[in-house]
């Protein structure tokens, strides 16, 4: 998904956001129960964009349907080094419906969940008033 890695890469997440079904479903690597919507969806993207640091897509993966994307990334949370993917399936019009991210190793994602579990309130206040 070449225009959602561009977007990220040069932090235009309004860009990203456009690209986003209104019914996109994210999974998170820290968070039991998927998050549904565009609002909430694009919050969280805003949001680990801030707390991921030295953030690069190193590799992309793409089906020959061209629905189903990987984009490997490595990042930083503090002190903690970051691996990880972000899965991505588009509907037959070429939105993200589905946004699955899994990072490693574990004290990783312990780090990511720390921190965005500190941005939490305001994600979701975020969220809210995009969705009025």
């Amino acid at each position: 998904m070449r225009a959602f890695r561009e977007a990220v890469e040069k932090l235009d997440l309004d860009a990203a956001e456009a690209l986003l079904a209104p019914d996109v479903v994210f999974t998170s690597p820290v968070v039991f129960k998927p998050y549904a919507g565009k609002a909430i969806t694009a919050a969280i993207l805003r949001a680990v964009s801030g707390v991921f640091q030295d953030f690069r897509y190193v590799r992309e993966i793409n089906d020959v349907n061209g629905r189903d994307h990987a984009l490997v990334f490595t990042a930083r949370v503090g002190d903690r080094e970051i691996n990880g993917c972000d899965f991505i399936h588009v509907d037959e019009n070429g939105l993200i419906d589905e946004f699955t991210v899994m990072v490693r190793p574990l004290s990783g994602a312990q780090a990511l969940a720390a921190a965005m579990g500190e941005q939490f309130e305001r994600i979701a206040e975020e969220a809210r008033a995009r969705s009025v």
